[in-house]
């Protein structure tokens, strides 16, 4: 973990996330709490992620999310040098389908 991320905000913030109990909440919650491009970005960089531990070559993904390679590299690094934060989850949801 990042202990430049680490402080009293941002746990709280976790511990909220923590109590959603479906998407239709996580969509009231969001909206209420994002901008749109806020959240448009976070989705597109998961989805990015996602694809990226799937194998999609980097133009397959351009054209699936409409990210730049820019983000795409981005993305790429924080799978590769990150703190495995996506590999945890993406664990979880192989677990759940």
């Amino acid at each position: 973990m990042n202990q430049k991320l680490k402080d009293p905000n941002s746990d709280h913030l976790f511990e909220a996330i923590l109590k959603l109990q479906n998407i239709d909440e996580c969509y009231d919650f969001f909206e209420d709490l994002c901008a749109v491009s806020e959240f448009k970005a976070m989705s597109q960089r998961f989805e990015v992620a996602y694809l990226l531990a799937q194998g999609e070559s980097y133009q397959e993904i351009v054209n699936r999310t409409g990210a730049s390679t820019a983000t795409i590299s981005r993305v790429k690094r924080s799978l590769n040098y990150g703190s495995d934060g996506y590999a945890c989850v993406f664990e979880r949801m192989k677990q759940d389908e």
